[in-house]
């Protein structure tokens, strides 16, 4: 028999309330604040054992119920934390504060990662209150620096591997391709950021006093920039590309076959014409080419000063076969062939890279999230589609578990990730619920049961 839902969305919104509320910013919020939201979640999987547990860094919550023996287990990870929020003057609405818009809620974080989660939260807690038990084993893994990168995962679940053992792990993180049909993500994007710094003098000079006397940070960084990318939109650093394999025919195809408007993309963007590494489809660019782009600039001021320090801050996204060490190293040897008079240029790579991830479309994971989709979605093609972001958590799942991860997440891209105005659809929670439900069974027993690792 299927669970019942609360017929009333209301309830459901207002724990979402709570949950968006707590400022959540692993860049900058205080130990306090994260540890009340990581203690938000726990509370929610009490029946599990829930509990917040130290890392070298933000606190991440753990739980288990482990009362199916001989079903599969499965990990959910999620996350806790959430972006900071831009300019405020940006936000139509308190960044903090959810808000009922129509068909929508708004808030920071509702729907990156705080919505998607709650749903998993709520299918777990039916199943208790009204079958007294769940379908299979399940454990829970909520980190607090997925919006960081998270830096201090990889050292924690190596330390616990073995208590976090699973079948498979299913990310509540993610995102549908758009809302105008289902999708499953069978690919990610890896990453690589670092800073770009150009200095000059050993100070801020006065424009007047000493200009046209010596190397102006801001233009040699401009022209550094402006090289970084060929005319024909392909990015300009030898070696940036190895490892690639060629786009295969059938892949060409498959993308093709996918419904997509360039002229309709172009227009929700605002912009007056699209642009990108030649040769590829649009389409093709977001799935399955790597970028490299240049997400701020920092230097001086609207003050008459050349600065003495010129940065910017840059991210490349990954593709299947390219090694973020290599791409690292592609792009320090290029820095250090740079050379302009009066300045010096470096490069400062953040922390390690994540390598891109992949999931084969017929894993059965993706065959039980398929029907699951269906179920809900009936008479939908269920689209298999690739996330152009980075999850960094997949990548070390897969090393250190020897698991695949599921992406069920549902968000939708469109709905301003990482933005001023970040919203979810209202009609998501229910949807993800039955879903979630049925994903659960489906991995538990039947056709599309879960093989359990090492039997």
């Amino acid at each position: 028999m299927a669970l019942e839902f609360d017929s009333n969305d209301d309830r459901y919104i207002e724990e979402l309330t709570t949950y968006v509320e707590i400022p959540s910013v692993s860049r900058d919020a205080s130990p306090e604040v994260m540890q009340k939201a990581a203690q938000w979640l726990a509370a929610q999987i009490a029946f599990a054992n829930g509990r917040v547990e130290a890392t070298a860094g933000h606190p991440v919550v753990r739980g288990e119920w482990l009362g199916a023996p001989g079903s599969p287990t499965i990990l959910v990870y999620g996350h806790y934390d959430v972006q900071p929020t831009g300019d405020l003057a940006e936000w139509k609405t308190p960044p903090f504060t959810l808000i009922r818009d129509g068909d929508v809620m708004r808030g920071r974080g509702v729907t990156d990662d705080k919505g998607p989660v709650l749903i998993v939260l709520k299918v777990a807690q039916a199943f208790m209150a009204q079958e007294g038990k769940l379908p299979l084993n399940v454990k829970f893994l909520f980190e607090g620096e997925e919006e960081i990168g998270s830096p201090h995962l990889g050292e924690y679940v190596r330390a616990h591997a073995q208590e976090l053992a699973a079948d498979l792990v299913i990310s509540a993180d993610g995102a549908m391709w758009r809302p105008t049909e289902p999708s499953l993500s069978i690919a990610s994007k890896g990453l690589v950021t670092f800073n770009l710094e150009v200095s000059g003098a050993n100070e801020d000079l006065h424009s007047g006093r000493y200009g046209g006397t010596v190397a102006n940070p801001v233009h040699v960084l401009a022209d550094v920039l402006a090289g970084l990318h060929k005319a024909d939109g392909s990015i300009a650093i030898p070696g940036f590309y190895d490892g690639i394999p060629t786009m295969s025919a059938a892949r060409r195809a498959e993308i093709a076959a996918v419904n997509f408007d360039d002229n309709a993309y172009q227009k929700t963007l605002g912009v007056d014409d699209l642009f990108g590494e030649a040769g590829y489809t649009t389409i093709e660019r977001l799935w399955d080419r790597p970028t490299l782009e240049v997400n701020g600039l920092k230097a001086g001021g609207k003050y008459t000063v050349i600065p003495h320090l010129a940065t910017a801050h840059i991210s490349c996204r990954l593709v299947p076969g390219q090694k973020p060490a290599h791409v690292i190293e592609s792009i320090k040897k290029y820095v250090a062939g740079l050379h302009f008079a009066g300045v010096k240029i470096s490069v400062a790579i953040d922390h390690g890279g994540v390598p891109a991830y992949t999931i084969p479309a017929d894993h059965p994971a993706n065959r039980a999230a398929t029907a699951a989709l269906e179920s809900v979605y009936p008479g939908e093609k269920v689209l298999m589609a690739v996330i152009g972001g980075t999850l960094p958590a997949t990548a070390l799942f897969e090393e250190v578990l020897g698991v695949k991860t599921l992406f069920f997440s549902f968000a939708t891209a469109d709905e301003k990730h990482h933005a001023p105005n970040e919203f979810m659809r209202i009609k998501r929670l229910r949807e993800g619920m039955k879903a979630w439900e049925e994903l659960w069974r489906l991995l538990a027993e039947g056709p599309h049961q879960l093989e359990i690792v090492g039997k």
